[in-house]
């Protein structure tokens, strides 16, 4: 009786979306190719696709008009037509959005908008589409861009059912529009004619009556459905609900075996994200997801619907098929049968661990900072990377080891320097590059360094660098000139004369004071005229067995000056957090520590942007594993962590230094792998043309299992009261088999060698043959793609949620098709950064080095 009921509700609840107004649809087509758009100035929106006759290629803005929502929880959505007569192609979504204002943002595909109005209240009288609305899109959460594979395109106009593009914004906290400011979130897509091999979709499972009680610890809702349509191949899938989902897990299951198509946390960053296998879902197998809630901290039930008090468990699938089957949309609401449910991995009930700070309420987003792919290039060489640094124009500037490396043989247990008679380092230590090109514009300080480590740079544009087997700290003129030089050569000590393995220095713009972090076997931060006269220290080291107090330090290796607050930050790297002090005082304001840092926090910078924010970059444990590698975005105020980033194809070595420009863009130095990584905020990453490089799925997303296994260099490096501190530890890692390069190099080599012979042969004797050349062409394929993204076609019809929850347990209409949920990233320009192809580096080749 109950399925007899769902069916019928199901069926009621398709066909209540026919029709929600009187006026016929034809008089609504007229009026909405009759109305104009009336577009505040703040906001860069046509109404019109930007469409080139000289290209297939072309754009489409959604953006809202320029709106100020006066309540919370509001829901606004305007409307945009695809070009009409023929099927045109989404093969990318851009973002531009902020979670400061934008709770969630959703695109829906329409015969028709629900009115003809500029923008309107989707929350309360209208919907989204006057019939059937199809979801094509989500952004919740922060969530990263994510790329179709090769020959994958959602598919709109034409025939499809899809003339028109609604996007729904909820506006959750309005206190950031108090100054009544306009908003235009909204996004970009990139759109082609030219018609594409494989189309997509969206397969949602969602729960329609999970219940959990207050305080109940586990609670699991369950759905399942047979699936009876022409086979998909699953690429991509995203996880969805509110507070209090654990984790969320989907499966294909085929003759009892159980295989998992994405398994992840809600609370994370709500991106589609990529399979790890590829798989196919034929006719006959079953379709299962489970979503693991907890009701602790709850005093009443909490039930599916529509508002952040309430819950939703929602599994997206992206996939592909063929054209000529082609379904936009399909869904799954039939709840799991318990006893298929017995055999679910046991993976599916353990929860995954998630950062609060990370989590959707409450979280103010910047912009996700994405990688530079193969930047700077190959031409490039440098040595061990210590420190970077940006001049007066922005400027890259990098200071690395050449032919010197720093191991275990570098020092003795006084931290004197032991190879002094190599000499220094013959080769330009201080590079400044183009940062966008990636050209070197300067090259100076050859023969002078002998272990570089940290770099920065005053408002004119002079070097302050420090060297750990020198113990000195060197002012130098953008030529290499010396204009000061503190310390002893090769003399480590402790008074105002000496320094040990000094580490970082910071100058101040206003009083021209700078500040010296030393360093490795010194704890303190040293104050210093513009002349070089010592003013003042502070600091101690931190104890071994105890936690570390405020104004302890535990290698201080890393600084960041706040000119304006008169503040000064330093990285305390094995204590694994930031310190900020009053710059002229020493006088400690607060300690900044996130659990994603770990162990050690490498280095810290600041940019003014945005209210202030600092970056910071942590580094791998000493003994066994520990957090990721990664890079860290933190609001300076208050502390909070607002983005992690790290690189997209590979990973970081053992990032040493970072450093920040006021348009967001960010620079690592990395001493394992000698380079520079570049990252910049989403919207200034090259997003992908419709002629698309290569196959795959690429996602730039946090990784919260991943750890870092590769060597540690400075863990052997360490000084006997360094590593004191981890005694109870071993440093021993497992090393694993390796095969040697020459012989991979042999065997790679010498298929070539033959095929090129064979070829050559053949076109000899081609010749001698026929007395002309048999030419052989070679043709690539490009092909198109994109992210979520919707395809029309054979107008199937999708489930509107919103009207579901109009129905359904006597929910109100507010929050209509809330599908999937909260947050987007930071508003942007549309600015797309390139990078342009890397010249030649005039930097001198560096002789083969066995660096660790």
């Amino acid at each position: 009786m109950a399925a007899f009921i769902n069916r019928i509700l199901l069926v009621f609840l398709i066909l209540q979306n026919r029709c929600m107004c009187h006026e016929s649809a034809l008089s609504h087509l007229k009026r909405h190719q009759q109305s104009s758009w009336a577009f505040n100035s703040d906001c860069r929106k046509s109404s019109h696709p930007e469409i080139s006759t000289d290209s297939p290629n072309f754009k489409l803005e959604v953006r809202m008009p320029g709106v100020t929502p006066l309540r919370s929880d509001s829901y606004f959505c305007t409307y945009v037509p695809v070009p009409p007569g023929q099927k045109s192609y989404v093969v990318d979504f851009k973002p531009h959005a902020n979670m400061n204002t934008a709770h969630h943002m959703l695109l829906f595909g329409c015969r028709l908008p629900a009115t003809n109005e500029d923008y309107w209240d989707c929350g309360n009288r209208y919907g989204t589409c006057l019939r059937e609305a199809e979801i094509i899109y989500a952004w919740a959460r922060n969530a990263p861009p994510t790329q179709l594979p090769t020959d994958v395109a959602f598919r709109v106009g034409g025939n499809t059912g899809i003339n028109y593009i609604v996007l729904q914004v909820h506006y959750g906290d309005v206190t950031a529009f108090r100054d009544n400011h306009k908003d235009c979130s909204g996004v970009t897509l990139q759109m082609t004619f030219l018609k594409q091999p494989l189309i997509a979709g969206i397969y949602l499972l969602m729960s329609a009556n999970a219940v959990i009680p207050p305080n109940k610890k586990v609670v699991n809702a369950d759905i399942a459905c047979v699936y009876k349509q022409t086979t998909i191949h699953p690429f991509a899938f995203r996880t969805h609900t509110h507070q209090l989902g654990q984790v969320v897990s989907g499966y294909r299951v085929r003759d009892g075996k159980w295989t998992l198509i994405g398994r992840q946390s809600p609370q994370s960053p709500q991106a589609f994200y990529p399979m790890e296998n590829p798989m196919d879902i034929e006719y006959g197998d079953t379709i299962a997801a489970r979503c693991v809630f907890t009701g602790i901290g709850r005093t009443t039930v909490t039930q599916i619907g529509q508002t952040s008090k309430d819950e939703m468990c929602n599994l997206y699938i992206m996939y592909y098929m063929d054209p000529k089957h082609a379904q936009p949309y399909m869904y799954c609401m039939q709840e799991g049968n318990p006893e298929l449910f017995k055999h679910i991995p046991p993976e599916a009930n353990i929860p995954i661990p998630y950062s609060p700070n990370m989590a959707m309420h409450g979280h103010h987003a910047v912009p996700h900072v994405e990688e530079v792919v193969n930047w700077p290039g190959g031409e490039l060489k440098l040595g061990q990377v210590s420190g970077v640094m940006l001049d007066s124009k922005n400027n890259l500037v990098i200071f690395h080891r050449g032919n010197h490396v720093w191991d275990e043989n570098s020092f003795d247990r006084k931290h004197i320097y032991q190879p002094q008679g190599i000499g220094p380092i013959p080769y330009n230590t201080i590079l400044t590059l183009d940062p966008t090109s990636a050209e070197v514009l300067n090259a100076v300080g050859a023969n002078i360094f002998y272990l570089p480590h940290g770099i920065s740079t005053d408002k004119n544009d002079n070097f302050w660098v420090t060297d750990v087997a020198l113990h000195q700290v060197y002012k130098l003129e953008s030529n290499g000139d010396r204009l000061l030089v503190l310390g002893q050569a090769f003399q480590p000590g402790s008074d105002k004369n000496h320094f040990c393995k000094p580490t970082d220095v910071a100058v101040d713009p206003l009083t021209s004071n700078f500040y010296v972090s030393d360093g490795y076997c010194n704890s303190r931060i040293i104050q210093f005229s513009p002349e070089g006269k010592f003013i003042m220290q502070w600091g101690e080291e931190s104890s071994p067995s105890e936690i570390p107090k405020p104004g302890q330090f535990f290698i201080p290796h890393s600084l960041a000056l706040v000119p304006a607050l008169g503040q000064l930050c330093v990285a305390d790297r094995e204590n694994g957090r930031i310190q900020c002090f009053t710059a002229q005082s020493g006088e400690f304001l607060r300690e900044i520590r996130h659990p994603e840092f770990g162990e050690r926090l490498f280095a810290v910078s600041y940019t003014p942007n945005n209210g202030g924010q600092l970056y910071a970059i942590n580094g791998e444990p000493l003994v066994g594993r520990g957090v990721p590698v990664q890079g860290f975005v933190l609001n300076f105020t208050t502390g909070e962590l607002l983005d992690i980033f790290k690189p997209s194809k590979q990973k970081f070595l053992m990032p040493h230094d970072i450093v920040a420009a006021d348009d967001k863009t960010v620079f690592v130095g990395d001493i394992q792998a000698s380079r520079v990584w570049k990252f910049v905020p989403a919207e200034k990453a090259e997003h992908r043309s419709v002629k698309k490089a290569g196959p795959g799925i690429e996602l730039h997303e946090i990784d919260a299992t991943e750890t870092l296994i590769e060597a540690e260099i400075e863990a052997n490096l360490r000084s006997p009261d360094v590593m004191e501190k981890h005694k109870s530890k071993s440093v021993l890692k497992q090393s694993s088999t390796a095969v040697s390069p020459v012989l991979i190099t042999l065997l790679l080599i010498i298929p070539i060698v033959m095929l090129v012979g064979i070829g050559v042969f053949i076109h000899w004797r081609k010749g001698k043959l026929y007395g002309e050349d048999a030419d052989s062409k070679l043709e690539s394929k490009q092909s198109s793609g994109g992210i979520l993204g919707r395809l029309g076609g054979k107008n199937s019809r999708g489930l509107n949620l919103g009207n579901f929850f109009a129905s359904h347990r006597g929910y109100s209409r507010k929050g209509f098709d809330r599908l999937s949920t909260e947050g987007s990233d930071q508003e942007k320009d549309d600015e797309e950064g390139t990078d342009s192809d890397i010249d030649e580096c005039s930097a001198p080749p560096l002789p083969p080095t066995s660096t660790s």
